[in-house]
């Protein structure tokens, strides 16, 4: 049986996450980066893909509570047996040369027998690897891929399996450790980190983060909530590219038992907007300008040839292939690596990167030098495009349509344009670009409006609700108090779903019904009421969001209602970027009562 996805708790080191269940059992984490592939990968199959376990030896009764100590991404967990109380302290430490994981073991009372079984597959938990004990602790090689673990007592290699045990009793005050790292095969001897102790490690990541955390400008109630956000967002953050994965994991559904698994260890222009505000209101200047950084890389080359997802690096090429050896969470399948979505054609994009250059630089970022080349090519791009049909904000997998949030999207890329002409000084394409968004404003409120239902809809032509409509206020097209926007938020209600909003009517663009409600949407839904005057109702449905959170305040992107459970790829970046942009919607950073 596959653990609750709300189990896991993440571990990060800037530059890929681990993610650890409840159990104690790490069972996803790709080596050396995000997008790598995954050596150990039991959250898409079976134990014999690849886990590690560190627990009591006698799990039978034993009972664990866990947290992250405050304002860190370092994971306690307590585990309480009747032979006494131990507890298993995880983390990653920021990189600095090779990936590296510790897991420290402390004795709290009694005296308590504890196994470590680590059971390595590397190729996607795919191939089995030579294992062999080492004077340093042991290794395990294949390929291109060595994974050494070095651990305080000896540790025991068990059987054909490759699997590596550490069975040891802990008294009370007692420390012991197992780090984990990993190598290029080709290199000679265990990597540096396995000669540091774990007690500086867990000094120098604890300090890290709080020093990190300690930044954060916000005041506002549930500051804790989005502090945890934050650091989420930063541990999903490649340090050496500036590069935001919307996911540390690949094909967990939206739907069990589907098929639409995706693999979100990439980075989309979609979420770039949100993450730069989010980033910048929080006072994190420096993650918004390596952010902006990686966008500019990414849609250099052509700029007006955008994807609507790139790779860690900004790569383009991101292949799909399905792993048939994978048996899939709760048996949804494909398991899938890469994502074709890259290949999608998608109008929105455009604006959502022209609205981030306007960000960066109403912040005092200084636009790069070839930043005008790129505005004059995207705007030069959509002149040429707007018209045509589109795979919309979903991306739907089916034909194109006349999206509506598409065309206000390529409203926001002239208006963003403009205001950056002007503040420039650069006006020479200026009477165009105001051609242009005038003669799209006017389309979508005469195609985009239903006047029988009296709300704006998914794409022209259709009598279906989009949650993304909820985005016009905050995007400047509409103002809060128009009546059409009030319409079209109360209309939304026909979206919600045990208190919880769908991105869109199961008539309104393919969905079955059997996905649940769309975290980023019911946060959007709050905000749109928020900016329609309803306040306490916003107030109330952001609490709600609050609510479904786990034991150790993560979201995935999807929550069902009706089991009680989070759904699709988890933590999800896009879910706690929206959670931190409504707290600060609703509460504006202003102090209160502590929470």
């Amino acid at each position: 049986m596959s653990a609750p996805i709300e189990d896991y708790a993440l571990l990060s080191d800037l530059e890929t996450a681990a993610m650890v269940g409840r159990n104690g059992s790490v069972d996803w984490l790709c080596l050396p980066r995000f997008d790598s592939e995954a050596c150990l990968a039991a959250l898409l199959g079976t134990q014999d893909n690849g886990f590690w376990r560190v627990a009591p030896a006698a799990a039978a009764g034993a009972r664990a509570r866990r947290a992250y100590r405050p304002d860190t991404l370092v994971l306690d967990t307590w585990w309480e047996t009747a032979e006494g109380v131990v507890r298993v302290t995880d983390f990653m430490p920021p990189r600095t040369e090779a990936p590296c994981m510790v897991r420290v073991v402390e004795g709290v009372s009694g005296a308590v027998r504890v196994r470590s079984e680590l059971r390595l597959r590397f190729h996607h938990g795919r191939v089995v690897p030579w294992v062999r004990a080492r004077d340093e602790g042991s290794v395990a090689v294949a390929g291109p891929d060595a994974v050494w673990l070095a651990a305080d007592g000896a540790v025991q290699a068990l059987g054909r399996d490759g699997s590596t045990v550490w069975d040891v009793t802990v008294p009370a005050g007692r420390r012991l450790a197992l780090t984990l790292v990993w190598a290029p095969s080709h290199h000679p001897g265990p990597p540096a980190a396995m000669g540091v102790p774990a007690e500086t490690l867990l000094k120098e990541t604890d300090d890290f983060w709080r020093d990190w955390a300690g930044r954060c400008r916000y005041q506002g109630p549930w500051r804790d909530a989005v502090v945890r956000s934050l650091i989420t967002l930063k541990a999903l953050t490649c340090a050496p590219t500036g590069g935001i994965v919307a996911a540390p994991t690949t094909s967990l559904p939206g739907c069990i038992g589907g098929d639409a698994n995706w693999d979100d260890r990439c980075c989309w222009l979609r979420d770039s907007t949100l993450a730069l505000s989010c980033l910048l209101r929080s006072g994190y200047r420096e993650e918004a300008r390596a952010w902006l950084g990686w966008l500019m890389r990414a849609v250099a080359g052509d700029p007006a040839d955008l994807q609507t997802v790139y790779g860690l690096g900004g790569q383009r090429l991101l292949p799909e292939t399905e792993a048939h050896w994978l048996t899939g969470y709760e048996g949804s399948r494909p398991v899938r690596f890469g994502n074709s979505a890259a290949g999608h054609f998608q109008l929105d994009v455009h604006g959502e990167v022209l609205d981030t250059l306007l960000l960066c630089l109403r912040a005092g970022i200084p636009m790069p030098a070839h930043g005008w080349d790129v505005i004059e090519a995207l705007m030069g791009f959509l002149q040429r495009h707007w018209r045509e049909p589109d795979q919309g904000l979903w991306q739907e997998r089916g034909p194109r349509r006349q999206f509506v949030h598409s065309k206000v999207m390529v409203w926001v890329a002239a208006d963003r344009a403009l205001l950056m002409a002007e503040l420039l000084g650069r006006n020479g394409s200026s009477a165009g670009w105001r051609v242009l968004r005038d003669e799209v404003r006017r389309q979508v409120l005469r195609r985009g409006w239903d006047a029988e239902r009296r709300s704006f809809v998914q794409s022209y032509g259709s009598a279906g609700l989009d949650a993304s409509a909820l985005l016009m206020p905050r995007l400047g097209f509409l103002p809060g108090r128009d009546p059409r926007v009030r319409c079209t938020v109360r209309e939304m209600r026909r979206l919600e779903h045990g208190g919880f909003v769908r991105r869109y009517a199961p008539d309104g663009g393919g969905a079955d019904g059997r996905e649940g409600a769309f975290v980023t949407c019911s946060l959007w839904y709050a905000d749109a009421l928020a900016a329609t005057g309803r306040g306490a109702q916003a107030r109330e449905v952001f609490e709600r969001v609050l609510g479904v959170r786990n034991d150790v305040g993560l979201l995935s992107e999807q929550w069902d209602p009706d089991a009680g459970r989070q759904l699709g790829n988890a933590p999800k970046a896009s879910s706690h970027i929206a959670l931190v942009e409504t707290a600060f919607a609703l509460f504006g950073g202003r102090r209160t009562a502590a929470r």
